[in-house]
């Protein structure tokens, strides 16, 4: 299996292994992913892996992708509370502390890819759930990821290998 490597840009363009197309990102910007702060609405600036897929079994067809892949539940959720002990890590609803759902209404979580920001070692405020997933509809920022159409998050996948990883580039 060989590294891929698709880019994002401040400039709303997402491109890589032949592929170009817009993109949106954070609706705080992009910054240099040290001074990434919990709630700040900016996207990461680095390479980051693209760990895993998950997916809305009842909305999608499983995705063909080399990347693994996890279908999604009504109780999944993701943690931001920067002071719990599963900061930026998946967790079961309900869930005390403060999280983000995964299984929206919206159709933006209908495909997302985890991506490896701040996980070895995990840094308490540093951010959390910065994804790789689908635009929202009316095409406004997101809170800190990198979202695209639902066809072009499928081509990406078709392309992605276990190795592929995300750049936010400032440019």
């Amino acid at each position: 299996m060989t590294e891929k490597t698709f880019t994002a840009t401040s400039s709303g363009r997402f491109s890589g292994d032949g592929l170009d197309f817009a993109c949106t990102i954070g609706r705080g910007g992009m910054v240099p992913a040290a001074q990434k702060r919990e709630g700040d609405g900016a996207s990461p600036i680095g390479v980051w892996r693209m760990k895993r897929v998950f997916y809305r079994a009842d909305r999608l067809d499983r995705p063909k992708t080399e990347l693994p892949v996890v279908p999604l539940k009504p109780i999944d959720g993701w943690c931001d509370a920067a002071d719990h002990p599963l900061y930026n890590r998946p967790v079961t609803l309900p869930f005390a502390a403060s999280h983000e759902q995964l299984w929206r209404e919206d159709h933006a979580y209908d495909l997302i890819v985890e991506l490896a920001h701040n996980d070895a070692p995990v840094v308490a405020g540093l951010g959390s759930a910065i994804f790789f997933h689908l635009a929202h509809d009316d095409g406004r920022a997101t809170a800190g990821c990198v979202a695209v159409s639902l066809e072009n998050m499928l081509e990406v996948l078709g392309r992605a290998t276990a190795q592929s990883t995300l750049e936010i580039v400032d440019k």
